[in-house]
C-alpha cells in the first residue's frame, strides 16, 4: 500500500515540476523574442530608420517614430486601448467597414 502512495506522491511532484518548467520556458521564449526584436531593430523605425521613442498613451506603453509618425504597440496593447476608449476612434475605425 505504501508503494502506491509513494508513486502517487512522485507523480504529483513530477507534474508540478513539469508545469513549472513549461511556464518558465514560455516566459523565456517571450522575453527572448522581445530582446531579439529590440537587438535587431536597435530601437530604429523599420520604415524610415530613425530612432523611435518610448511613450505612454492612456496608460499603454508604445513606441513612436518622431520622423514618420509610425506607432508600434505590444501584443495586447491594442486590445487594452480598445477597452479603455471603445466608443471613439476605435469604434469609428473598425465600424466604418460595415
Amino acid at each position: 500500500m505504501s508503494d502506491a502512495w509513494e508513486e502517487r506522491k512522485k507523480a504529483l511532484e513530477n507534474q508540478y515540476f513539469h508545469d513549472l518548467n513549461k511556464l518558465l520556458i514560455e516566459k523565456l521564449k517571450t522575453d527572448t523574442r522581445e530582446k531579439l526584436i529590440r537587438k535587431h531593430c536597435k530601437n530604429r523605425c523599420p520604415k524610415c530608420g530613425d530612432e523611435i521613442q518610448a511613450m505612454d498613451f492612456r496608460g499603454v506603453p508604445l513606441d513612436k517614430c518622431p520622423s514618420c509618425g509610425g506607432i508600434w504597440l505590444g501584443p495586447n496593447d491594442l486590445k487594452i486601448l480598445a477597452e479603455k476608449d471603445h466608443r471613439t476612434w476605435f469604434d469609428r475605425w473598425f465600424k466604418a467597414e460595415e
